[in-house]
């Protein structure tokens, strides 16, 4: 799986991208708590792939059924104190120019409000693009004070990271 394929596949977003993850987030560690929106949250958070002890990166094609995991850092900004953190899993779904991902993932938050988030993405990947696109992920659910949300995470390539700009309701 190429890094390229991994990083666009998060969530955080993961999951991903991960993932990931401008304004005041919901979380303890945010100096300025957002408050709740009628009914739902609004917030955004920036996510950074947690470093793994893989070897070099791979070249080949992505196969149908291939599956790869990462993990981020939560934060409020970039390089920022960590409010939590994601974990993605992504398997191919379809191959070819694009290739679809079928990602999903849990980004956990620390402090109040908190728990957890789940989502879910179909992510149509050009391997050749070094300059992703951003993406949606839809949100399927959530623990603690984000029990019973839905919405949409809008995943957006930012340098060394992805910006994740939380869209909740109830």
């Amino acid at each position: 799986m190429t890094r390229t394929f991994r990083r666009i596949g998060a969530l955080g977003a993961a999951t991903v991208a991960a993932v990931a993850f401008s304004a005041a987030a919901p979380v303890a560690a945010a100096p300025a708590p957002a408050a709740p929106a009628a009914n739902g949250f609004e917030f955004t958070l920036y996510a950074k792939e947690v470093p793994t002890d893989e070897g070099g990166e791979e070249t080949q094609a992505p196969e149908l059924g291939d599956s790869f995991a990462f993990a981020d850092d939560l934060s409020r900004t970039k390089g920022g104190e960590s409010v939590g953190r994601d974990g993605v899993g992504c398997t191919v779904v379809r191959t070819g120019n694009p290739a679809d991902l079928l990602c999903v993932g849990t980004f956990v938050l620390n402090g109040g409000p908190g728990g957890q988030i789940t989502g879910q993405t179909l992510l149509s990947v050009d391997p050749t693009d070094d300059a992703p696109a951003a993406y949606d992920i839809a949100v399927t659910g959530g623990t603690g004070d984000f029990k019973d949300v839905r919405g949409y995470i809008r995943s957006t390539p930012d340098g060394d990271y992805s910006r994740l700009e939380f869209h909740l309701t109830r």
